[in-house]
């Protein structure tokens, strides 16, 4: 089980619940082309950030497997929503969870989605208890791809034409970490 402590403050940022009045915030970065261009799902109406919206507000705690635990990343200095993260608890059998992450346009390059991302890995194995982690990408989101080579995820696969995103097959990228990779690198940067 796994009920963070929140906010969970970073160096720039807060890790919180989503909130019912994030809508707007959320749906200025769903509803972007560039941003989903590599994502299941197109860009999104307010209506359907709205749906989106409220199933991440009634997931900000895992109990069981099968869930998501949905964080909201917030600039700490202004309080503007940036970034959604998600964890989903894949294995209580094998200690097993995959991370998510899509952040606003105007906030990339700036170090803030491995700040926040980065803190996400730690709830899953620290908090969690999980022993493996892993991250998927679609092979042409070379942005996603870096981020994870930058949290220490190693590539584990490229499933070649895995999927048919938006009417074309794209390759799956595949990243990992484990709990003893985690502690190693928890420890260099100490």
């Amino acid at each position: 089980m796994l009920r963070p402590d929140y906010p969970i403050s970073t160096e720039r940022l807060l890790l919180r619940p989503f909130r019912d009045d994030d809508l707007d915030a959320l749906n200025s970065f769903q509803s972007r082309a560039d941003v989903v261009r590599y994502l299941y799902w197109g860009p999104r109406s307010r209506a359907e950030s709205a749906a989106a919206l409220a199933k991440r507000v009634h997931s900000a705690t895992l109990t069981e497997e099968g869930q998501f635990l949905a964080v909201a990343v917030e600039l700490a200095e202004t309080g503007q929503l940036i970034g959604d993260l998600n964890l989903e608890y894949l294995s209580a059998e094998h200690r097993q969870g995959e991370i998510g992450f899509v952040f606003h346009p105007d906030h990339h390059g700036k170090g803030l989605a491995l700040e926040a991302t980065r803190e996400l890995l730690r709830l899953g194995f620290e908090d969690l208890g999980l022993h493996r982690i892993i991250g998927r990408c679609d092979g042409r989101n070379t942005a996603s791809a870096a981020l994870m080579e930058r949290l220490g995820m190693r590539q584990e696969a490229r499933l070649r034409e895995n999927e048919i995103v938006k009417g074309a097959w794209t390759d799956e990228l595949v990243y990992a970490m484990l709990e003893g990779e985690w502690k190693a690198s928890a420890a260099r940067a100490v």
